[in-house]
């Protein structure tokens, strides 16, 4: 399936949040979110807007016609900060297409080739698929669980 891929704007800020708050229930700890409630604040649409205006932020966007289908962002050029795909998309390589777009575009401005996540255990096995390896335990904060990982292409 073509998806168009493209950088986020601001006014992208509404539909990101609506789709990573769709998939809530694979990303906290209660399916109801509850005690994960700092964590809910941070994918919100101002705080999304904020994240997308900051030049320490590189959001892309996949769309499957108008719809938003996946969202992948990096922090400081080296930590993929999200990479979400929407469960109508899952299982057709969006999140490799994502992550491809996210991680050549921190290598165009000058990531040597080292990157972090901090995956969800639902994702845990996607990530080591790209090539992440854990690098510690599983650990809870803010109502989440997550493994943290790590990806240097010069070791591949």
């Amino acid at each position: 399936m073509p998806f168009n891929v493209r950088k986020a704007t601001p006014d992208d800020a509404a539909a990101i949040s609506a789709l990573i708050m769709s998939l809530q229930p694979y990303l906290t700890i209660e399916p109801d979110g509850s005690g994960a409630e700092e964590f809910l604040v941070s994918l919100s649409p101002d705080i999304i807007r904020r994240n997308v205006q900051a030049d320490n932020y590189v959001y892309h966007l996949a769309f499957d016609g108008e719809l938003l289908a996946g969202v992948a962002a990096v922090r400081d050029n080296t930590h993929l900060f999200s990479l979400y795909v929407g469960a109508p998309w899952h299982g057709q390589g969006l999140a490799r297409r994502l992550w491809e777009a996210a991680r050549d575009g921190a290598l165009a401005r000058g990531n040597p080739g080292s990157f972090t996540v901090n995956s969800s255990a639902y994702a845990a096995q996607i990530y080591r698929h790209l090539g992440f390896r854990d690098t510690g335990e599983m650990a809870e904060m803010h109502g989440i669980r997550f493994i943290p990982m790590r990806l240097d292409l010069a070791a591949r």
